[in-house]
């Protein structure tokens, strides 16, 4: 009985070691792995002057180098792509007029006109009152630092060169016209053939408010809602964020020909 007692005590203390043995070495593994991914600590020892003084400077050094840097890839992209053409129709899209002799309409202005022209039209005086849409001289002044400006409208010469050198105001931002005698009659309207104002449709598109007006080239055209007398209209300033992106753009119509959808060509 003793020695069976004896032989029980030598097993569990076999088994005992074991165990003991087992847990040490998971102890152990578990501190090497604590250890393993504990920060290493520095002494911090402040800096002599002439090290902080060469410090800042290869800061300052290094910013400029980031902005001269990014200022010739712009310079290198702008470039590379080409100056586009903006065409711009006049009635209703930047100014609204009428004439002596017209009876009074709802879609008069209220406010007195910006400025008034005395044309001769067959030899007879007309006196028009026309009214500029609001925003009109800060979106010329904004998009003619960015596109070539061409004014294209379906009215009598004599009227649109006094319009367009009233817009211009001797800035020299509209320089290039086009007048009735450049559109063709169609359908009881006139359409105006962009392919005179570029011959690279790539890059020449027109802001205009009468679809009719560039039906043959519904790719190339930016629609805008006509304007009559709406004093909080901001119709212009709405367009300038996709025109200062459009500008980089390598052709024009993979933009535009998305918009068709705000087109009615047959209005």
């Amino acid at each position: 009985m003793l020695k069976v007692i004896q032989m029980g005590i030598q097993a569990f203390m076999v088994l005992a070691s074991k165990v003991w043995a087992c847990i040490c070495f998971l102890i152990k593994r578990q501190i090497k792995t604590v250890r393993q991914y504990q920060p290493v600590k520095y002494g911090v020892f402040p800096l002599l002057p002439l090290s902080r003084h060469r410090i800042s400077m290869l800061k300052v050094i290094y910013t400029k180098l980031k902005v001269v840097t990014a200022s010739k890839i712009y310079l290198s992209y702008i470039g590379m792509v080409k100056r586009k053409v903006l065409v711009l129709d006049l009635d209703e899209t930047l100014i609204h007029s009428h004439h002596e002799g017209v009876l009074r309409h709802p879609s008069k202005p209220e406010m007195p006109p910006d400025f008034i022209l005395k044309v001769t039209i067959e030899r007879h005086p007309v006196r028009f009152y026309v009214h500029k849409r609001p925003h009109v001289d800060f979106f010329l002044d904004v998009v003619s630092k960015w596109y070539e400006l061409v004014v294209f409208t379906a009215s009598m010469q004599i009227y649109g060169a006094a319009v367009a050198d009233k817009l211009d105001n001797r800035r020299g931002i509209l320089r290039r016209r086009f007048y009735r005698q450049h559109c063709t009659p169609e359908m009881g309207s006139y359409t105006k053939d962009l392919t005179s104002v570029s011959s690279d449709l790539s890059r020449v598109f027109i802001l205009d408010n009468s679809p009719a007006a560039y039906r043959a080239f519904p790719d190339n055209a930016i629609p805008i809602k006509s304007w009559f007398s709406d004093t909080s209209d901001t119709a212009l300033l709405n367009l300038l964020p996709m025109l200062d992106a459009l500008r980089f753009t390598d052709d024009v119509r993979s933009v535009l020909s998305r918009n068709l959808h705000n087109h009615n060509l047959w209005q």
